[in-house]
């Protein structure tokens, strides 16, 4: 069973109600990319949404599949089962999809109210 099912995404703050391996999607703005050298390839991304943070890992196969939205994408939306471990909630990324020109409207409707309010 997926949580929700896409292309809905789950709030971070409900991240806790599916249970361990779960397929989930979430979305966010990028706000913390990591590749440590250390890592054989991972890359960690931490996506924010109105409701908090959450912590996506990309395995290799993946980055090298979803690159271009990892690498640019400033908002993402992310599906992929859910770890659990020690109190720490991860999402292990199997589809990417960059979703940042939903921003790019979401600023031109605020810039538009913002004009017809004046």
């Amino acid at each position: 069973m997926s949580w929700p099912r896409p292309p809905f995404a789950l709030p971070t703050s409900q991240l806790d109600q599916p249970p361990n391996g779960a397929r989930v999607t979430v979305a966010g703005i990028v706000i913390l990319r990591q590749r440590p050298g250390t890592a054989k390839g991972v890359i960690f991304l931490t996506l924010e949404d109105e409701s908090g943070v959450v912590n996506v890992i990309v395995w290799r196969a993946m980055y090298e599949r979803f690159r271009r939205a990892v690498i640019s994408g400033r908002m993402l939306r992310v599906t992929g089962r859910i770890q659990r471990d020690n109190g720490v909630t991860h999402v292990l990324a199997d589809t990417i999809e960059d979703i940042s020109p939903l921003l790019d409207r979401l600023l031109d409707d605020t810039l538009s109210t913002e004009a017809q309010s004046r």
